[in-house]
C-alpha cells in the first residue's frame, strides 16, 4: 500500500470494506463527488478530515498518506547507539535565545525532534520544552538524552498529520520536517501554528527548497515521493502579517546517508505582534 497514491488507497480500502462511494461519504458527512475526486486524485481530503476518514476505513492516517516507509526509514536511521543529526544544536535555537532569552520558562514546541538534541539544547538552557516525532526510536533516543542531561522534557510519539496544538506556546520550532506536508496543507498548517502562538511569541522554521539546479538524493530508500520540496519564499508569505527576524534561502553540503550532496533551504524566525505598533513600542 505504501506504493500507492492517497486517492488509490482510500478506494482501495472502501472495496476491501465492502463500502460505496456514496456510504463512505455518508460517514463523513460529504458528498459522493468529494470521494470522488479523492480516488480520482483530483482533489485532496482536508487535513482535519483525516483521522475520521482514517477510522471509517479502519486504518491509520499514516498508511492514507503512504507514510509508513517514512516511519520505517527513520526508526533505521535512530536504532544505532549514535546520534544520526549529531548533539549539536541547530544554529536557529541560537538565534532564537537572542529574541526571546529565557529570562523566564518560556513554553518551546518542538515538532519533528527526531532524536532530540534541540529539545534537549531548549531544556537545558531554562525553556519549558514539550516534543514529539513520529519515530519511536527517536522518542526513546530523546528520553535518554533528556536524562542524561538531567532535565525534564514532555516527549510523545505523534504524526505531524494528526497533531495540533492544544495550547499556546511561546516558541513553536520545526527544522527540516516540513517537507512532509503537501503543498495543498501548508496554510492550514501555519495558520494552526500561528493561532497557538502567544502574542509577542516566536514561530522558527525551516523548510528544503526545490532547485533546478540541485539535483535530490537518487537513493530509493530515502521514499521521496513522500517528501515535497517547497518553493522559494513559499514559506516566507505565510508569515506576509507577521515581524521577520530572520528571513534566508542557502545551499549548503550534506552528508546524510553516506552520500555527498546539496540541499537549498529556507529560514524563517518570525513574530507574533498584536495591538499595532503600541505594542511594540516603535513608530512603525
Amino acid at each position: 500500500m505504501d506504493n500507492l497514491k492517497t486517492g488509490e488507497v482510500i478506494c482501495k480500502r472502501r472495496k476491501e470494506l465492502g463500502l460505496t462511494q456514496n456510504q463512505l461519504a455518508k460517514s463523513l458527512n460529504i458528498s459522493f463527488q468529494a470521494v470522488s475526486k479523492w480516488e480520482n486524485n483530483t482533489a485532496y481530503p482536508d487535513i482535519e478530515m483525516l483521522p475520521k476518514l482514517a477510522a471509517t476505513l479502519n486504518t491509520t492516517v499514516d498508511a492514507l498518506l503512504g507514510y509508513g516507509s517514512v516511519i520505517t526509514d527513520y526508526d533505521k536511521r535512530y536504532s544505532t547507539e549514535e546520534y544520526y543529526w549529531g548533539l549539536m544544536p541547530n544554529r536557529i535555537c541560537y538565534d532564537i535565545m537572542k529574541i526571546l532569552p529565557p529570562i523566564k520558562p518560556y513554553r518551546v514546541l518542538d515538532i519533528g525532534c527526531g532524536e532530540g538534541k534541540d529539545a534537549v539544547f531548549f531544556a537545558k538552557c531554562g525553556y519549558a520544552v514539550t516534543a514529539f516525532d513520529i519515530s519511536e526510536q527517536g522518542i526513546e533516543k530523546a528520553r535518554r538524552l533528556a536524562e542524561y542531561n538531567k532535565v525534564e522534557v514532555r516527549l510523545f510519539k505523534a504524526d505531524l498529520f494528526d497533531y495540533r496544538p492544544d495550547m499556546e506556546y511561546d516558541i513553536i520550532f520545526s527544522s527540516g520536517v516540513l517537507h512532509f506536508i503537501p503543498q495543498a496543507e501548508r496554510k492550514e498548517l501555519c495558520d494552526s501554528m500561528k493561532a497557538h502562538t502567544t502574542n509577542m511569541g516566536i514561530n522558527a522554521l525551516n523548510v528544503f527548497v526545490q532547485k533546478p539546479f540541485i539535483s535530490r538524493l537518487p537513493d530509493s530508500t530515502r521514499d521521496e515521493e513522500k517528501r515535497h520540496p517547497w518553493h522559494s519564499g513559499e514559506l516566507f508569505g505565510y508569515y506576509h502579517d507577521w515581524l521577520f527576524h530572520t528571513c534566508r534561502e542557502e545551499i549548503f553540503d550534506c552528508n546524510s546517508g553516506g552520500q555527498p550532496h546539496k540541499h537549498c533551504m529556507d529560514t524563517l524566525i518570525a513574530q507574533k505582534i498584536e495591538g499595532g505598533s503600541e505594542a511594540y513600542g516603535t513608530d512603525i
